[in-house]
């Protein structure tokens, strides 16, 4: 048996940690750090999946450079949707 850990199960703790904070942030009515997180989930998740896959050659098609640094526009993606709708929701 081995110890190391699948890419999924390391993936699934990054994205439960990040929800967490996220909601903390949400309670908190800090909107602002809610959409910072939902950004640096996303960073933090390709990233992780480069390299454990060895494919940081892929990573300016995510619009990151090689050590996490932003090279193109935000995507579209659920944890920003989700606090756009928190914000949307908070305003009214």
């Amino acid at each position: 048996m081995t110890d190391q850990t699948r890419l999924i199960d390391e993936l699934n703790t990054l994205y439960a940690s990040y929800v967490q904070s996220i909601n903390d942030a949400v309670a908190a009515y800090d909107l602002v750090l809610a959409a910072e997180l939902a950004d640096s989930y996303d960073r933090d998740a390709i990233l992780l999946m480069a390299e454990r896959e060895g494919r940081q050659d892929l990573l300016s098609h995510f619009g990151l450079t090689q050590d996490g640094g932003r090279i193109s526009v935000q995507r579209d993606t659920p944890l920003r949707r989700l606090v756009t709708s928190v914000a949307a929701l908070r305003a009214t």
